[in-house]
């Protein structure tokens, strides 16, 4: 019998979980890259789900300007490895939960290595540089991913599945850093990235359970200046 002690009773009063599904996420393999302000919600939504084996990768150690948005961690992690400052919140929160660290900066060719061991990945970067390298990674090996970027008051989020429309599709060429701007140079609202991460996890749970629709083919949008939210249909490019 699954959940002795009520850990996950929420779940399995929901039709489309119950111990079946609560059992898939619990056989579940998600590897998170980034462990900052979109990793945060997704590592603390997927430890408390009870997904078996979550990887978290992330080369960057704690700042005191993280911790505006990036709620993981705490004044007391400033200087360590993010990946071991979440990995200690996410087993406190779920000690049954088995976290991977990985603590580096992963290239094209150890993401598609370290990806093949994984169910789905969650791309939770700030980066172009790192969004294009995790999708051409996932696209070449058949893995699928859950895309998020977040800048100043506004957030998006895709999943992709194999044969599905991936960040070029949507995006187009990677462009120059130069061209791009970040939030370190125009801002981020902090609770922003929890909204975006928050969905995130919720299109990883929902897949590694199958239940529901996923947005594949297509980018949700939105915007909190304005609560305005699309769900743009994507065509994938031949």
């Amino acid at each position: 019998m699954f959940d002795t002690d009520g850990r996950y009773s929420r779940h399995l009063k929901l039709d489309e979980i119950g111990q079946k599904g609560q059992q898939r996420i619990a056989d579940g393999r998600v590897l998170i890259v980034g462990a900052g302000g979109l990793g945060s919600p997704v590592a603390l939504y997927l430890a408390a789900a009870g997904v078996g084996t979550i990887g978290i990768a992330d080369g960057d150690t704690v700042d005191i300007s993280n911790l505006q948005r990036q709620v993981i961690h705490t004044t007391d992690d400033i200087g360590s490895p993010k990946v071991a400052s979440a990995a200690r919140k996410m087993r406190r929160i779920n000690p049954d939960v088995n976290v991977v660290e990985i603590n580096e900066y992963l290239d094209t060719d150890r993401l598609a290595g370290i990806a093949a061991d994984y169910d789905i990945v969650v791309d939770a970067t700030d980066s172009f540089r790192s969004k294009y390298m995790i999708n051409d990674a996932c696209v070449k090996a058949g893995k699928p991913f859950v895309h998020g970027g977040v800048l100043r008051f506004e957030g998006n989020v895709f999943t992709h599945l194999p044969g599905s429309a991936d960040y070029r599709d949507i995006f187009g060429s990677e462009p120059s850093e130069n061209h791009v701007p970040t939030a370190s140079e125009v801002g981020v609202l902090g609770t922003i990235v929890g909204v975006i991460g928050t969905i995130q996890a919720t299109e990883v749970i929902k897949y590694l359970v199958k239940t529901g629709d996923l947005l594949t083919d297509s980018l949700l949008t939105f915007d909190a200046l304005t609560w305005t939210t699309y769900k743009i249909k994507i065509k994938k490019q031949q």
